[in-house]
């Protein structure tokens, strides 16, 4: 069985207190959804949701958004925060191309990509999650000062990530072709899933920390 068709998973989502369900209506008001003002970070793609969940875990002054389109996925997650219930953390099902009307103008303190859908065919570029047309999307809610960062074992996307930064107007901060050897950059690392599976398989993982 597919992982993305597991019966009865929008069902699940749909009744989780831990899923924020038309979250059009919360933009520029996230602050009340959690019932104070602490920075905001979110994850596009949080697949099963560990690498947010231990973020979360570590850092109880940040509100934290997680964003993933596939429902079985996100039951995954779901699952998880019921064993384990965070007060800062929330749960959105959606399409990232539509997250300019669900956050508003700079109400965003960081954003994290990590393992994004590659999306190879070069006719396919724009919906690869650091092309500049999602870097555009996501220079709308960011914070001035604040800062994207983006993990990978993809070599050819994470060239082509690098590439999209000029056109967007963004510049890197830190790029490393070897994370788990950075001594720097990996201080502090929260793994995914597939960070675990890829680097223990002796995969690099290629990271970087932009900003505009």
């Amino acid at each position: 069985m597919r992982l993305r068709n597991i019966s009865g998973s929008r069902e699940v989502i749909g009744e989780s207190r831990f899923v924020i369900h038309n979250p059009e209506q919360y933009k520029g008001k996230w602050a009340e959804v959690f019932g104070s003002h602490k920075p905001l970070y979110i994850e596009i793609g949080m697949g099963k949701g560990r690498f947010l969940m231990e973020l979360a875990k570590a850092n109880p002054e940040i509100h934290f958004i997680g964003i993933e389109k596939y429902s079985s996925v996100l039951l995954r997650a779901i699952q998880k925060m019921e064993q384990e219930p965070l007060d800062n953390v929330y749960f959105i099902r959606m399409d990232a191309e539509a997250i300019t009307e669900v956050f508003g103008r700079e109400e965003v303190d960081r954003i994290y990509l990590n393992f994004s859908d590659p999306w190879p065919k070069d006719r396919h570029a724009k919906r690869r999650l650091p092309s500049r047309q999602f870097l555009a999307r996501y220079d709308k809610i960011l914070k001035k000062d604040g800062c994207l960062e983006f993990k990978t074992d993809n070599k050819e996307l994470f060239e082509f990530a690098l590439e999209e930064l000029e056109p967007a107007n963004w510049r890197a901060d830190q790029v490393t072709y070897d994370l788990h050897g950075d001594e720097e950059m990996c201080r502090g690392n929260i793994m995914t899933e597939y960070e675990e599976r890829f680097s223990s398989m002796g995969n690099p993982i290629y990271k970087y920390v932009i900003r505009r």
